[in-house]
């Protein structure tokens, strides 16, 4: 007679290895906090596509901000309280893939590309494609990596996508009153995004930032006085300091190529 299985829990512990000490040990469950952000931002993520089909696309663009924000601490809060783990890292990924890839694609569909019929789709399919190969990419990298990323990171090219549709609504710029010259200045936008996070264009990662170091008074008014730039102009400010992060790739590949 067959044996039966030994487990029939439906609701096993998730179990995976890791590295202690130099040796090899099994863990089972998971890291409660830094998931508990990842599902912040996936959230965030899917009120943006809900907002998009609404046709809300301020909400759209505020929620992927949010996104943007709990993406940035689970990272963090997971190295600071050594909580790394191979299920953290896969979780974030996914959740990236919706809040960055899907949720924008929508949101610049719904707001104007729609208007060019399948071209409209074909350049919201290519970003959600170049979001998921640039994630996939990441992962198979994790560790590998230096203080440069290889390729556009994911949540900025989603940011740059979600501000410029935030911006253009809050000046009543959506739906019937996208014209056919800016709806297709959009999808090239779309596009170009979309390439540059699959080309291994360098981008500074911030990684080398330490967030448990004593750091100057004056960099508390540094902050400060990026709330309050912030606050005068959300969609604008955002939408400037994306695209200058984006800009920033190729002028740093172009310094290094002249280094060399």
């Amino acid at each position: 007679m067959p044996k039966e299985p030994e487990n029939l829990d439906l609701y096993d512990e998730h179990e995976e290895v890791v590295s202690e000490g130099g040796k090899k040990v099994r863990r089972r469950g998971i890291f409660l906090l830094p998931n508990l952000l990842t599902t912040a931002s996936l959230f965030a993520g899917f009120f943006s596509i809900i907002s998009s089909i609404e046709g809300n696309f301020i909400y759209a663009g505020m929620a992927v901000f949010v996104a943007q924000i709990f993406d940035g601490l689970d990272g963090r809060v997971a190295r600071l309280a050594k909580a790394e783990s191979q299920f953290g890292a896969q979780y974030d990924s996914l959740s990236d893939v919706i809040s960055f890839g899907l949720a924008p694609a929508i949101c610049i569909f719904l707001w104007g590309l729609s208007s060019l019929g399948q071209a409209g789709w074909v350049f919201s399919f290519l970003f959600i494609a170049a979001a998921a190969l640039r994630l996939a990419r990441f992962n198979t990298n994790i560790g590998s990596e230096d203080k440069f990323f290889k390729g556009l990171p994911s949540p900025v090219a989603a940011g740059l996508i979600a501000y410029y549709v935030w911006y253009l609504s809050s000046l009543g710029i959506e739906g019937e009153y996208v014209g056919a010259t800016l709806a297709v200045f959009s999808a090239c936008i779309t596009g170009l995004i979309a390439i540059l996070m699959l080309i291994n264009v360098p981008y500074y990662s911030f990684k080398e930032i330490e967030m448990k170091k004593r750091v100057p008074f004056f960099s508390i008014l540094m902050v400060v006085f990026i709330f309050a730039l912030v606050s005068l102009d959300p969609p604008l400010v955002l939408l400037s300091c994306a695209l200058l992060y984006i800009l920033s790739g190729p002028v740093i590949w172009v310094v290094k190529a002249l280094r060399k």
